[in-house]
């Protein structure tokens, strides 16, 4: 690592803990897998800023900090399976697959789904598996997961979501305010007597709602 890729690093990581992202394998995590690893080549030069970014399909990676802020709240352990609603380029996967047992990452792009296969692969991970397929469907196969995370803005109560959790699982995503104006990063629990508990953890940004469906390309 060049001694300017390593300031660029540590500038992040110190962005990351002003953002008040405070866990320290999560900052680790991000400083082992730089943003630029996993965003569209012309965007190499910006990708460390904390600012969407467009992926191609019509889809939209959200600033790093909104990111940090979901995978703080899913409160991952090492034992953990999760599920991840929207695998985009893969660069939250990554952050995933460093703090958990095993992600299984949901994409209905085939094209998004190969791509972000082929940099989790040159990365290194080996506890990923990232599926072509439609999430509102998924929770038919039957697979439950401890922790669930939805990149998009969702609709309460989720079911569909909701019923990929295992026993005392938790599901973070987004919620939007009237309007689709302000977002919320929400942490969902269900309890046995099937009551959904809403935990807030501050805005998001550039969250959109998921869609149904699958499409290979855009």
């Amino acid at each position: 690592m060049s001694a300017s890729e390593a300031e660029e690093r540590a500038q992040f990581t110190l962005a990351m803990r002003a953002k008040g992202v405070d866990d320290i394998g999560l900052l680790r995590a991000l400083e082992r897998a730089p943003r630029s690893l996993f965003m569209p080549q012309r965007f190499a030069d910006i990708s460390s800023r904390d600012v969407a970014l467009p992926i191609g399909c019509g889809q939209t990676s959200p600033p790093p900090s909104t990111l940090a802020v979901m995978i703080a709240a899913l409160r991952l352990k090492s034992s953990d399976e999760v599920c991840e609603i929207g695998t985009g380029t893969g660069y939250c996967t990554a952050l995933l697959a460093q703090l958990a047992k095993q992600v299984v990452s949901l994409e209905r792009f085939q094209s998004l789904a190969l791509e972000a296969s082929a940099r989790i692969k040159a990365f290194g991970l080996a506890n990923v598996a990232v599926q072509w397929t439609d999430a509102f469907d998924f929770h038919a196969r039957g697979l439950r997961f401890d922790k669930v995370i939805a990149h998009g803005l969702i609709e309460p109560p989720a079911r569909e979501f909701l019923s990929l959790l295992a026993p005392e699982g938790a599901l973070v995503a987004a919620f939007a305010g009237p309007g689709r104006g302000e977002q919320r990063i929400v942490r969902l629990t269900v309890d046995d007597e099937g009551q959904v508990h809403v935990a807030e953890f501050g805005p998001a940004r550039a969250l959109r709602p998921p869609e149904r469906g699958v499409s290979r390309a855009l």
